[in-house]
Order: structure tokens, then sequence, then C-alpha cells
């Protein structure tokens, strides 16, 4: 479960100063509705993609004993 901020505190932010686990974590939840939202929906997930990618991205290729390859945002 998430617990962190609400996009209503987040929108009033840069996404530069959001943490990785609110990225993936607000990620996560517009891509499972990407068919449903509007254009601002549309744009605010495209500003989120792009701050993921401007940090290098998520993706981990290695396991160790503290975390798996995907990242967790809870």
């Amino acid at each position: 479960m998430y617990v962190g901020r609400d996009m209503t505190e987040l929108s009033m932010m840069a996404k530069n100063d959001w943490k990785d686990s609110e990225l993936a974590f607000f990620h996560h939840a517009l891509q499972q509705i990407t068919p449903y939202l509007n254009s601002e929906g549309q744009s605010i997930h495209r500003q989120i993609i792009e701050e993921i990618e401007n940090r290098g991205g998520f993706d981990r290729t290695e396991a160790n004993y503290t975390q798996g390859t995907k990242p967790t945002y809870d």
C-alpha cells in the first residue's frame, strides 16, 4: 500500500522535487488507466515519465538481499 503525499499536494510541486517512490507509484497507477485519461492526465503522465528518464530510470538488473529487481513504492 502506498504511503506518501497525494496527487493534490504533488501537483503543486515540480516533478524534480518528487521522491522516486512517488514517481514510481503514480507512473504505475496512471499506466493502468491510460486508455481513460484525458489530455491533462496524459500530460501529467508524460511529465512523470520524462522525470523518471531524466533520473536514469528505475530498472534494476541485479537483485540483492535487501531489494529485488523491481522498485517498491511502499
